[in-house]
């Protein structure tokens, strides 16, 4: 994923309204009419042009909408526009010529400055364009709902599917750089669920599941719960395996039993961490190209600090993030999360 530097952030601050009057506004939805037109004709702004965004953006324009780019990597930009696509150079100018606007951000730091930084997509104040904007950045569900506050209090400059008013939906995905090449990824939407029944056609564009989550930010908390269990999963398969490889047992004979019994999982049977027993992963290819372990740090942070807000207990977690920080402070962040059978468990490759 790209890297999105932070920029000064103008604070949430100067929303007109608190949460409690957004979520009186939730109960109260005003439906939204089926639109006359195509959604394909709709202008689309994407930005976040790293691993995932750049792949989703890409399946976006092969399903036929009309979509304009932003990233501060001017190299990722360069790639669209060589196409034909139209790049801008700030998250403003994507506002100002969008009528949905997707962003895809490494961090809640990163996205924050993206929406409400000096040139950032609500710095026009309270009048927007677009009409619906969808946040799939892997993020703390504190950030979304104060960026749904943020929203809400804004007005359109025309109304569109009978609102007066834009929405933002916390829309982050599962699968990985693989499923958004293949357009299969899953979304799990949270927001007003009238604005999640209309952009469905665009999610699917993207990926092939969409769940719906509830109210502002359960998108948001419903992906740090799943990569908690991902992580945790891929610590316990690794383990497995290099246990059983100082046991004089082959990986490739204990993918076999974990997939054929009680162990199977994800991380065994479709991202298998050691090399040489799976094509097609990053296992195979030293671990490049995947899920950095930094990514998966940060992911665990955010559920870590999720948790100690509202007084949960979460042991695995927290021994989960100790390890892949591990990883990155010996220098394996950029490097695929599995890379821990590797680097931490010392396991070896299957010949």
């Amino acid at each position: 994923m790209a890297i999105y530097r932070v920029r000064s952030l103008l604070p949430l601050s100067k929303c007109k309204s608190n949460f409690s009057s957004y979520f009186l506004q939730s109960f109260s939805v005003r439906r939204l009419s089926a639109s006359t037109t195509p959604p394909q004709s709709q202008q689309v702004g994407f930005i976040g042009l790293g691993s995932m965004g750049s792949r989703m953006a890409n399946n976006l324009i092969k399903a036929g909408y009309e979509v304009t780019v932003h990233d501060l990597n001017r190299s990722a930009m360069k790639l669209f526009s060589e196409r034909g696509i139209l790049t801008k150079e700030s998250p403003f100018e994507i506002a100002e010529t969008s009528d949905v606007v997707i962003t895809m951000l490494p961090s809640s730091a990163n996205v924050l400055d993206v929406y409400t930084g000096p040139n950032g997509l609500l710095r026009s104040g309270n009048v927007l364009r677009p009409w619906l904007f969808v946040d799939s950045s892997t993020i703390d569900p504190q950030t979304s709902r104060r960026l749904s506050v943020a929203v809400s209090n804004c007005s359109l400059k025309e109304k569109k599917h009978n609102r007066e008013t834009p929405v933002i939906l916390d829309a982050p995905v599962s699968g990985g750089v693989l499923a958004a090449e293949s357009g299969t990824l899953t979304f799990m939407v949270g927001g007003l669920e009238e604005a999640y029944l209309a952009a469905k056609s665009l999610f699917l564009s993207m990926g092939k599941n969409t769940i719906y989550c509830g109210g502002a930010g359960n998108g948001s908390a419903a992906k740090i719960c799943n990569n908690l269990a991902l992580a945790v999963s891929m610590l316990a398969v690794s383990e497995g395996f290099a246990l059983g490889q100082s046991l004089g047992i082959s990986a490739t004979t204990l993918t076999k039993i974990f997939n054929s019994s009680s162990a199977r999982c994800w991380s065994s049977d479709t991202y298998n961490p050691v090399p040489g027993v799976m094509e097609g992963v990053p296992s195979s290819r030293n671990y490049d190209d995947g899920f950095a372990s930094k990514l998966m740090a940060k992911d665990l942070n955010l559920a870590t600090t999720s948790a100690q807000e509202v007084g949960f207990k979460c042991p695995l977690t927290l021994q989960a993030e100790q390890i892949f920080m591990e990883l990155c402070n010996q220098g394996h962040g950029t490097k695929d999360f599995s890379c821990v059978f590797r680097h931490f468990y010392s396991g070896k490759d299957e010949t």
